[in-house]
């Protein structure tokens, strides 16, 4: 596998719109190109791309993600070697270093491990078609999920998430009268969840639960005022969408309507496995220092982290503070880095690891 066919591979990838629910044209790309590349390959009944090598008794899943949230950025190569456009680094560049590091890999590798790429479609909305279609079908000894970290980077958890929906409703009224209008009672919605997330938030960035507006609006047709609120939830591990929902209710009941959307439990996985092990020392031996990460966002890693109980991290080159901007990109050499991390690290994995330990 050479690095200029793995670049080809992500330009590619990457040049192929793909938004959420729109995945077709890039998934046969890159079914096309696994097939070329010694991979059995399909796309699924969930519209992933799934590409798989080698032979042996230890299976290894490397879930990463080909949809993107919209936003046209055009795609070029730069006079640095940067790779600029939408999906760069959320998240096919990190898919694409999964496909060109599996490529890449050994006979002897081949022989002791199978190794399982796919590319999920809607990872980036709440349904997760994708990974959520692939949990009942594989029994991996060891995942990966393709999630920029950078290439010395190794996350091993993401907090869950839960969105509240908020709706008030009631009769018109003066509003030189006695009353709160729709839009105070919203508010006050949006303050007693506020004051909720403070109070069960613990220490850090990873223990705060952190509560957002993302939408609000209110209307009045003359006989009714109406007012919503989409209110976004960011939970640490000791605080579950289970909790959440029955606590809110309970501090929202009659001042609005609520409904709850999106449930992801937060999910953190240790530091001392021998996948964790593995990409330590190629990171090492390509020359840098390995760092471990907590995201505050989500991932496909909450999909199937209570299905696989198994060693599991996200892995993938990039700057995830670029992830969603208009100035997502990625720089190849760094490609170039976590493809031969990753295909070291798995070549040490396949070694090692034994079935269903």
């Amino acid at each position: 596998m050479s690095a200029a066919g793995a670049r080809e591979l992500v330009t590619q990838a990457v040049s192929i719109p793909s938004v959420s629910g729109d995945e077709a044209a890039v998934a046969r790309y890159i079914t096309g190109w696994m097939t070329a590349h010694g991979f059995q390959a399909h796309i699924d009944e969930a519209g992933n791309a799934v590409g798989e090598r080698g032979s042996g008794p230890i299976t290894v899943v490397l879930l990463g993600h080909i949809d993107t949230v919209p936003g046209e950025i055009a795609v070029h190569v730069d006079d640095e070697d940067v790779l600029h456009g939408r999906g760069s680094v959320d998240a096919k560049g990190s898919f694409c270093t999964f496909v060109a590091a599996v490529a890449g890999l050994g006979r002897e590798a081949l022989e002791r491990a199978r190794f399982v790429c796919v590319g999920a479609t809607e990872e980036e909305v709440p349904s997760s078609r994708g990974a959520h279609f692939v949990v009942t079908r594989y029994a991996p000894d060891a995942v990966v999920i393709g999630e920029p970290s950078g290439w010395e980077g190794l996350t091993l958890g993401y907090k869950g998430r839960l969105v509240l929906h908020a709706l008030v409703q009631k009769p018109n009224f003066h509003t030189a009268g006695e009353g709160s209008s729709a839009g105070d009672d919203l508010c006050e919605a949006w303050f007693r969840v506020r004051a909720w997330a403070q109070e069960r938030s613990g220490e850090g960035i990873f223990g705060a639960v952190q509560a957002t507006v993302q939408q609000v609006e209110s209307n009045n047709d003359g006989l009714m005022q109406r007012a919503r609120g989409v209110f976004g939830l960011r939970l640490p591990p000791d605080v579950t969408p289970q909790q959440a929902r029955r606590e809110l209710g309970e501090r929202l009941s009659g001042v609005a309507t609520v409904e709850f959307r999106g449930d992801e439990v937060a999910v953190r996985h240790p530091r001392d496995t021998l996948l964790a092990r593995a990409l330590r020392l190629a990171i090492r031996d390509a020359g840098g220092t390995p760092v471990f990460k907590l995201k505050t966002g989500t991932s496909d890693m909450n999909v199937v982290a209570g299905h696989w109980p198994v060693p599991t991290l996200a892995y993938g080159p990039g700057d995830s503070r670029l992830d969603h901007t208009p100035d997502e990109r990625l720089p190849l050499s760094e490609y170039d880095l976590a493809v031969s991390v990753l295909r070291d690290a798995l070549t040490r994995v396949a070694q090692t690891l034994k079935p269903g330990a």
